[in-house]
């Protein structure tokens, strides 16, 4: 865990059950790295507090009244807000992940999952990580998807694949800089020229890609 004095990861909680945010709350208040900035229980009602608080990482339900997590999660891609969301679902909602994950969610936990497991990821996506079950890869990068790209990996460079194969890890830049012996802002240059060459929205979709076309 990381040190006390280093900066909590401020979380904001998004789910219309008070009971389950009243759990949460409980349970990551314990943890020396996570804050608890704030709770909110419909999707409209997220997005505001997530402007108002600037938290690193929200997690939120995806079915809500009114305002649903998914589209809460596309009104704060089009606000530009860096906050990373974990999207919290049960194992009947499966496939309700997947347009989440295509609209920019770093990831998703299941409802029962363990406490310490929570805390790691929450840990996992503000480090700049991409939580994905292997299972919804290939549903992801289905090709009735308009962005999937067909055919593109050969303009890749070899430092590139290398790069991509790290994305496909889950890796944040600073790992893959650290492994690559490069500097993070040359990682950035790689990961964004990476999601040109592919026509890619995000690190997420370029982890996806990797593992559909065998580059991870």
């Amino acid at each position: 865990m990381p040190e006390s004095h280093a900066t909590p990861i401020r979380v904001l909680l998004v789910d219309d059950h008070q009971v389950v945010r009243r759990g949460l709350r409980t349970f990551l208040e314990v943890q020396d790295d996570i804050e608890v900035v704030g709770e909110a229980a419909d999707g409209a009602e997220g997005v505001a507090k997530a402007q108002e608080l600037a938290p690193h990482v929200v997690l939120m339900d995806l079915k809500m009244p009114g305002v649903d997590g998914l589209e809460a999660l596309k009104r704060l891609k089009a606000e530009g807000n860096p906050a990373r969301v974990l999207i919290v679902t049960s194992f009947t909602e499966h496939r309700t992940v997947v347009p989440a994950l295509r609209a920019g969610a770093a990831g998703y936990v299941y409802k029962d999952v363990d406490p310490e497991a929570l805390a790691g990821a929450i840990r996992s996506v503000h480090a700049g990580h991409v939580l994905l079950q292997p299972e919804l890869a290939d549903t992801l990068l289905a090709d009735d998807s308009p962005r999937t790209p067909q055919g593109r990996g050969g303009a890749l460079t070899e430092r590139e694949r290398e790069v991509l194969g790290h994305l496909a890890d889950g890796r944040s830049n600073r790992e893959i800089a650290r492994s690559l012996s490069l500097s993070e802002k040359t990682v950035k240059t790689h990961v964004s020229n990476i999601l040109m060459k592919l026509d890619l929205a995000d690190r997420t979709q370029a982890a996806l890609w990797a593992v559909r076309h065998g580059e991870g």
